[in-house]
Formats: C-alpha cells, structure tokens, sequence
C-alpha cells in the first residue's frame, strides 16, 4: 500500500533531516576516524498503555487506563468511552447474560504512524460488573544505520532504515568542521554535530522529534542492520519451529518432504547478502506444507512477536470479509450492485449511468472503470491523492464521486487501493457491523490471531485498502485458510465455493505490473504461473510493497509467507515472488517427489 500522504510527508522530511548524518562526516583533522557503522533506534510510546478497568458497579460506568477514570457510555449493548486529548478510545460490547465484554482500543495517530489503528483487548471477568483488560498500542520505532568508508581520501556514508527503506542505499559525501558535520543534497545543506570524546553523531531530525544520537556500532549490536546479529555464520543451521498456543502443528523439512539443502541456500543468500549494497531486505521467512509450519526464520530484527505491515497484502482480506458474510447468511456478493449499498452517502459528484451498472465483482477486481490508478500520481482516484485531501475524510465518498473512464467489467485490472477499501465498505453496509468487530469475530478468532492492528480511516471504519499490521505467523494463516478450502484446524471459516471463485481468474494486470509476466487477479489474490525445473505451477498470493506475500501453491500443498523491507524498489521486492521462490523453494519440493 503506498504510504498515506502525511505519513509519506513526514517521511521524507524526515529522511531529509536525517540525511546529514549519513554524510556530513568528512573528517578533514579529527582525533579519531570516524569510519565505520553507527546507529540510531527509538520507540515512540502510545500516549496511553496497561491495564484497562471497566467498572459498572454501583449502575454508574467508568474506564480507568493510564491514570485516567472517565465515564463510560452503555447503549444497547454497546461500551464507549474516549480520554480527553485524543489520547485513545473503547469500543466495545457487553454480553450482560455471559458476563463477557469484548472489543477494541483505538489507538490515535502518531508521529510517524499517521493513521489510528483498532486492536483487540482480551478481558478477564474479575467480578460481577468488573472487567480488566491489557492495552498494547502498536509501536511507532524508527531506526537508521551509517556505514561509513573512506575512499581515495574521502569519505562516504550509506545509510540504511530497516523499517521503511528510506535511503535506498544512497551514498552521501561528507565534510566536517570541528564538531560540526555538513552535507550538501540537491543545492541543499543540513548541519549535526560530532562528539568525538562520547564518540556521538547528533542531529535534530525535526522539531517534533528529539534529536537522535549515534553511537558505534558492530555486527553484535546493529540490530536492523545485519541481517542477524554476531559473526557472520559460515552455514546456517535449520532448526524445527516451536509450537506455539496459536494453531500451528509444526513439523520439520524432511517429514514434510523438503530437502533441507535446497532451503540453506536461499536463507545463506539471505544471511550473506551485503547491507550497504543490496536490497535484499527479507524480514521474514515462513513455509507451511501439508498443513504444518516448517520453516520460521526471522531478520534484520524482526521476530515472531514483531508484527509486520502488511501493506497491500492487507487488500486480500476485503474479499474474504465478503466470504465471511456470506457464511454469516449475508445476502451479498459478485453481483451486487455498488452504489445502492452506499445509498447514504448520495447524491454522487460526476454523475454517469455507468455508475449505476458497478458490480462488486468490478471492485474486488480492479476492473470498476473509475478514474482511479495508484500507478498514476495524476489520477484522480490515486490513494495517495485521496488520502491527502484534507475536504474529503470519507474516503468511501472519494472514491464514489470519481468520475468514470469506461463500462465497469471486462478482464483489464488498473491497480487501484479505494476499490479494495470500498469491498470493505460493502460488507460493513451489508452486515450493518464495524469492521474491526466484524474482522475479530469472523476471521482474526477463528484463525486464532495473536496481537494485530488494523488502520483506521478517519472517519473511524477500518481501511481495506492495506496496512494492517500482523504476526507473520498469522499472515501465513491467511493462506492455509485458503489453501484448506476455507477450512483452519477442520472448522469451517469460509465457503468452499467462494475460495474456489476467489482464486480463480477473472482479470489481469498490464505485464509490467509483474516484470514482464503474464499476471492475473482473482477476488484480491494474485494469479502467477510460476516455472520451476521443467514444471509450471499455478499460485495465488497477497502481495504488498516491500515484498510482503502470502504465497499459495496448491499442486505443491505449500504456503510461504515472506515479509520485507524493500519498500519503493518495486524491481527488486517483485524478483523475492516471480524468481527466488521458483529457484529455490520449489526445487525443494520437486527433490522430494
């Protein structure tokens, strides 16, 4: 998912200011070279954490969090409660027969994470009226490493961000006078500071941010620079996933008949891969076969209890909602007229009978006919556009009111994040729910979800168009689920049939969406044919900017989730689906057979 427009503003002011640190070191006399890596990390903490107490005895409600107590509100079920500020917010529903309360805290916008985010909170019944709960926000972290080298008497600085890849391997050239640090970019200049006796780099990145200070670092502490931390291993050593309480049977490579050979050698690229030159930034390595996690390796950091954005591999959940509610006895699907269902939000700017014929098969496949391509910053309809418009907060609205291009229909996809997010708007109209319950109940519980955050808009329904962050463990459920016919664990979470029609072809991306390959597109799953040893398999997969997928083949019984940090290298994150699975994962298989 592109980034939202003020995340995407902030980001590069931030990357501006960040950047005289990665070259203003030109040590002209210094005491002592100032070569090599440094580092910066932070973590911005939520205004509000910890335990959550709703209390309704005495016929008076009150929520208690952080060092607040405000009045809550009961109606018809429903629990709400906001802290002053805009410090975060409960929504909730109480089942006053089973003495359950169930629901989400909304967690405000930040510095760098723009957007609010709706996270689940368990509840424990303490006694009669009295709940209490755990709030863990999603964490804002920002982190950036310095490589600097000397070369033919100069030195240069590549700088690195493992969260949202925003140096792109650039390298600056520096200079330095005395404690201050200078570089020049594009006609411009931005000055930090070097203290040589606490061996420092200091910077303030932006008034809203405390200055960052960088220390020396090594490959035993550069956490999100290498991709693992210590000496460089001379081979990796698998080892079999950990069972843990979340629905995972777990099993080994060889039982579930994969050659472990095979395996190193993509994870060896992985661990070997050159930071300041490459970027081959996977995060996260999972396969799955036969129903079973075999392979979990993390890096550059992460860890199976680090979520993950998703981005646009979030798109896929839009139709599976539609195949929850379906399930739920919703009359709603592929043939389902849009813009009735959206009824409230009339009377529609560019008016065209063209509107009137907008099927939810259209949005669920790109192929609406509006004016909307994220892959045209002059398009109307491009996400970053709508979400910067500051008139307009109701993005359903924005996207409805986009003037028409063509017949909705036919096989051509234009690659579009408000058609996505308006299949979410169709199934929370359909199923007269908020997203966020409707998504833990239907899907996240089922699938026995850990800690996830789904992005609000801001009109505080969930964004459908990308950006949930999730347990990578969990994004690979997503898969399994689909792969298993709708089945997790022998239960029954979606119909059959709308797998089957959710995966099949129905359009198909311009080639160069897919380095030169022919690339198709279901109900939010894309379509490859992926070429392996002599052999051609079908696969379907969520996708997301960066290199996050969720990868299905079938004929092979396998998922494999891969997470990364390549974000805005479309040509390189693209290679991680389309090349090194084929070269490296699918031969493990095909040995076996």
């Amino acid at each position: 998912m592109p980034k939202r427009a003020r995340h995407s503003s902030i980001l590069f002011a931030l990357s501006l200011l960040l950047l005289p640190v990665w070259g203003a070191l030109n040590a002209q006399t210094p005491a002592r070279s100032i070569e090599g890596l440094w580092g910066a990390e932070t973590a911005l903490s939520a205004p509000v954490a910890g335990e959550l107490t709703v209390d309704g005895r005495n016929g008076r409600w009150l929520a208690s969090i952080g060092g607040y107590t405000v009045s809550a509100t009961l109606r018809a079920g429903m629990l709400t409660f906001s802290l002053p500020g805009n410090r975060g917010a409960f929504r909730g529903h109480l089942q006053s027969a089973k003495q359950e309360l169930q629901g989400e805290w909304i967690q405000p916008g930040g510095l760098l994470l723009d957007a609010q985010y709706a996270s689940p909170v368990s509840f424990r019944h303490v006694s009669p009226s009295l709940w209490r709960g755990n709030v863990a926000p999603l964490e804002e972290r920002f982190s950036a490493y310095l490589l600097i080298s000397l070369k033919d008497s100069k030195l240069s600085g590549i700088a690195s961000n493992p969260e949202g890849n925003l140096f792109r391997r650039r390298v600056y050239q520096v200079t330095q006078d005395g404690n201050s640090v200078l570089l020049e970019a594009n006609g411009k200049k931005f000055v930090g500071t070097y203290d040589e006796p606490s061996e420092t780099l200091s910077i303030q990145l932006a008034d809203w941010l405390p200055p960052f200070r960088f220390t020396r670092r090594t490959r035993k502490d550069a956490v999100g620079f290498y991709p693992c931390l210590g000496e460089e291993p001379a081979s990796w050593e698998y080892r079999e996933p950990v069972r843990r309480d979340d629905g995972w049977s777990v099993s080994s490579l060889k039982r579930e008949g994969m050659r472990e050979t095979q395996i190193a050698k993509l994870v060896e690229h992985i661990l070997k891969s050159d930071p300041a030159s490459t970027s081959f930034r996977i995060q996260s390595l999972l396969i799955a076969r036969h129903g079973k996690l075999i392979l979990e390796e993390y890096f550059y950091g992460f860890s199976q209890d680090r979520v993950h954005d998703m981005r646009s591999a979030g798109k896929t959940f839009a139709p599976v909602l539609v195949g929850l509610a379906r399930k739920q006895g919703v009359d709603i699907g592929p043939e389902s007229l849009v813009y009735p269902l959206f009824a409230q939000e009339a009377p529609f700017a560019n008016p065209d009978d063209r509107k009137k014929e907008m099927k939810l098969r259209d949005i669920m496949t790109m192929t609406a006919g509006n004016a909307c391509d994220d892959g045209d910053d002059d398009s109307p309809g491009n996400e970053d556009r709508m979400q910067s418009d500051a008139r307009q907060p109701d993005w359903y609205k924005y996207t409805l009111d986009l003037p028409m291009k063509k017949q909705p229909g036919g096989e051509q996809a234009v690659y579009c994040s408000g058609d996505l997010n308006l299949v979410g708007g169709a199934v929370a109209a359909s199923t007269h729910t908020w997203l966020p319950d409707f998504f833990e109940e239907h899907l996240a519980r089922p699938l026995q979800f850990g800690t996830y955050y789904l992005n609000l808009m801001p009109n505080g329904e969930a964004y459908m168009g990308g950006g949930a962050y999730l347990l990578p463990r969990d994004q690979l459920k997503l898969g399994q689920l689909y792969l298993g016919g709708g089945l997790w664990n022998g239960v029954r979470v979606v119909g059959s049939d709308w797998v089957k029609e959710s995966t099949s072809f129905h359009a198909q991306f311009a080639r160069d969406r897919s380095l030169g390959q022919q690339h198709g597109y279901g109900f939010g799953w894309h379509l490859h044919d992926l070429q392996s040893g002599g052999n051609v398999y079908k696969a379907f997969a969520a996708e997301g900017n960066g290199g996050q997928f969720v990868v299905v083949i079938p004929a092979l019984d396998l998922v494999i989730g891969i997470t990364g940090g390549a974000y805005g290298e479309f040509d390189q994150w693209y290679r991680w689906e389309l090349e090194l699975v084929p070269q490296f994962i699918l031969p493990a298989v095909q040995a076996s057979h």
